[in-house]
C-alpha cells in the first residue's frame, strides 16, 4: 500500500473517531499526484491539500482541521 494511501487512511480513522457518524470522508487518487484530500463541511470547503492546504501532516495541522469541523458543524 502506498504510503500516500496509509496517511490518508490514518487521518480518515482519526477525523472518524473525532466525529463519529458526521464526517462522510472520501478520498481521490490521481496517477499525477499523490492525490486529492479535501474537507467539506455542509457545503464549505473545510481544507483542500489540492488548492495549497497541503498534507495533515503534524498533530496542530490536525488539531486546526478538527477546528474548523467543529466550526462548521456548529454553524449547521
Amino acid at each position: 500500500m502506498a504510503l500516500a494511501v496509509r496517511v490518508y487512511l490514518q487521518l480518515k480513522k482519526k477525523l472518524e473517531d473525532e466525529f463519529p457518524g458526521r464526517l462522510d470522508i472520501c478520498g481521490e487518487g490521481t496517477p499525477q499526484a499523490t492525490g486529492f484530500f479535501e474537507v467539506m463541511v455542509a457545503g464549505k470547503l473545510i481544507h483542500s491539500k489540492k488548492k495549497g492546504d497541503g498534507y495533515v501532516d503534524t498533530e496542530s495541522k490536525f488539531l486546526k482541521l478538527v477546528a474548523a469541523i467543529k466550526a462548521a458543524l456548529a454553524q449547521g
